[in-house]
């Protein structure tokens, strides 16, 4: 028996073993423990490539197919639906199934024997106030593992999971908010955790609030594409007769699970109508290029980074110009935080309802633990501490503490 934790995120996966008395994660690609949880379809190879060369297959021009952020259709009927390939349908399970299979068969190859039980991650909610799919979600990462071969497999939550790494940290008793911002879905858990609470076997009584919502990095990333990229593609755009362009596909378009199935003739010959009724026809063109070239995943993951930038830089040009040779989009961090306010906002809520849910004041709260790249933006930073201004913010491994912890808890419940 070997056990193991997965964090199967919508943006990045980690896989960790246990190491003696310690933990680690696996390198998943090449030298790096974070694996990208992306998958391209080479057609030319006729094979899946995963992670950063998934992506980098995509950016060169290989022929395929770029499915990213898996883990957003758990949860939604699109689980149990197919797309297509060339010729050929895959299902939406056995897409996630050949990504979850190659993290573990590297893992395994690095560590030289069978991964057989994992405790594997999930958020507190997959989809928010609807218990029965989210425990469709569950069943199905479920399913997904055993697929796999892992013979014995349990869950974690990840903000749970993160708490207990932070608590290998800590020196004395403390209350703790722990705040997962992720890519798909922002997770909070309020744990009481100290080194004399480390080593029991029920902690049950230690956790005194948890909860989460559907709203993570992805959903950053659209909300910046929509308010910086999207017009200058026609989104919102004057049609004669009063009318404006319908925004229905460039919600699909910064949606990353959504932008493929943009890609059809008849979604084509719709933008070629309306662009006969625009006022400013050349933006809808620069619409049908973006279709024809299937730049849709280019924009997104150019608006991304965008969107990493602002996080140390106040303002920063997205490059189009794959759309058209000197086009870009200005961002500002000002535009991105008033693109994201709403969402934002609900994190604090959150915060607010953890704090309520523990029966505590907000300067009840020792230390507020960041872990989830999107922790990284100012406007989500200060809407979450500005909850609990006395307690002090710990850096957590943006990338990597849900995984360890679920690798901690691995370890206590298989030995």
């Amino acid at each position: 028996m070997t056990a193991c934790g997965l964090d199967f995120g919508t943006s990045n996966t980690t896989l960790g073993t246990i190491h003696g008395n310690g933990v680690a994660l696996a390198a998943l690609e090449g030298g790096d423990t974070t694996l990208p949880s992306a998958v391209f379809f080479d057609f030319e190879e006729q094979r899946p490539v995963f992670g950063r060369a998934a992506m980098a297959a995509y950016v060169t021009g290989a022929e395929g197919r770029l499915m990213r952020s898996l883990k957003s259709v758990l949860g939604t009927p699109l689980i149990d639906e197919d797309t297509l390939l060339q010729s050929r349908r895959i299902g939406f399970r056995q897409v996630i199934g050949l990504f979850v299979n190659h993290a573990k068969t590297v893992a395994e190859a690095a560590l030289g024997r069978e991964l057989t039980h994992v405790v594997h991650g999930r958020p507190v909610h997959f989809v928010d106030g609807d218990p029965e799919a989210d425990a469709r979600a569950e069943n199905a990462l479920r399913w997904i593992a055993q697929d796999a071969g892992f013979k014995e497999i349990s869950f974690q939550y990840e903000p749970i999971a993160a708490a207990l790494h932070y608590e290998m940290q800590t020196v004395r008793e403390e209350v703790a908010l722990i705040a997962d911002i992720g890519g798909g879905t922002s997770d909070f858990s309020i744990v009481r955790i100290g080194p004399e609470r480390a080593g029991r076997a029920d902690r049950a009584a230690d956790i005194l609030a948890n909860d989460g919502v559907r709203i993570g990095g992805t959903d950053f990333d659209r909300l910046l594409s929509l308010e910086a990229v999207m017009p200058h593609l026609g989104f919102k755009a004057p049609l004669h007769g009063n009318l404006i362009t319908p925004n229905g596909w460039y919600h699909d378009l910064a949606t990353w699970a959504k932008i493929n199935f943009l890609y059809t003739p008849a979604t084509l010959a719709e933008v070629r109508r309306v662009k006969a009724r625009a006022v400013r026809p050349r933006l809808l063109e620069r619409l049908e290029t973006v279709l024809t070239r299937h730049l849709g995943h280019t924009l997104a993951m150019r608006v991304e980074a965008a969107k990493i930038a602002l996080s140390a830089e106040r303002a920063h040009d997205i490059d189009l110009s794959p759309v058209e040779p000197g086009l870009d989009a200005p961002a500002t961090r000002g535009r991105l935080a008033e693109a994201i306010a709403e969402p934002v906002d609900r994190l604090a809520a959150m915060v607010r309802s953890c704090l309520s849910q523990a029966g505590l004041a907000a300067t009840q709260v020792d230390a507020v633990f960041l872990t989830g790249g999107s922790t990284l933006l100012p406007a989500v930073r200060t809407a979450i501490t500005g909850e609990v201004p006395t307690a002090k913010v710990v850096e957590g491994d943006k990338f990597g503490a849900v995984g360890l912890g679920l690798t901690l808890e691995a370890a206590r419940r298989y030995g």
